[in-house]
C-alpha cells in the first residue's frame, strides 16, 4: 500500500469514528436530558429537558414515569391558568433561571403534584453529571432541594 493511500484510509478510519461518537453533554451547562429523582421516595419521576434561550434556562417535561396508581397520562389537575388541566408531558416546569458564577438563580418551578409555583434556583454538581434543583417560598432555606440525573 502506498503512502498516499495510507494516509487516505487512516484519515477515512478517523472521520467515520468521529462521525459515530455520541453527542457528549456539555457538563459544564445543565442544558440537556435530566431524570427528576422524587426527593422523598427516591423514585425516578420524569425526564425533563433543560434549554437555553437568551441567556435564560428553562425546562419541560419530556416523559413521566406514574406509579401504579397514577393515569398513564396525567394532567396538572391543580395547577391555575393556562396550565390548569394541562397535560404533565410538555408542560414548562422551570423558567426564567439565569446563571450567577456556579448557580443558575431568579427562577420559578412548578409543582404539578400541588399546581404550586415557587422559587428555585439550580446548581451543577458532580462534575455535571447532577443537578442539584431547589424551590423554595421566600428564602433558599424555606424549601426543599431535589437531585436530577443526567441523561445526556
Amino acid at each position: 500500500m502506498s503512502l498516499s493511500k495510507l494516509v487516505t484510509s487512516v484519515g477515512m478510519i478517523l472521520s467515520i469514528s468521529l462521525i459515530a461518537q455520541p453527542v457528549l453533554a456539555n457538563d459544564s451547562s445543565p442544558v440537556g436530558l435530566w431524570k427528576n429523582i422524587d426527593d422523598v421516595n427516591d423514585k425516578p419521576r420524569a425526564l425533563i429537558r433543560i434549554t437555553e434561550s437568551n441567556g435564560t434556562l428553562q425546562g419541560r417535561i419530556e416523559k413521566v414515569f406514574p406509579s401504579p396508581t397514577e393515569a398513564p397520562d396525567p394532567k396538572c389537575e391543580k395547577c391555575e391558568g393556562v396550565n390548569k388541566n394541562a397535560p404533565i408531558i410538555g408542560l414548562e416546569i422551570l423558567s426564567g433561571l439565569k446563571q450567577d458564577g456556579d448557580e443558575f438563580v431568579g427562577g420559578q418551578i412548578l409543582d404539578p403534584d400541588n399546581g404550586k409555583v415557587y422559587s428555585s434556583k439550580v446548581r451543577l454538581i458532580d462534575g455535571g453529571k447532577k443537578l442539584s434543583v431547589r424551590g423554595y417560598i421566600g428564602v433558599p432555606i424555606l424549601g426543599r432541594s431535589q437531585i436530577w440525573e443526567r441523561l445526556e
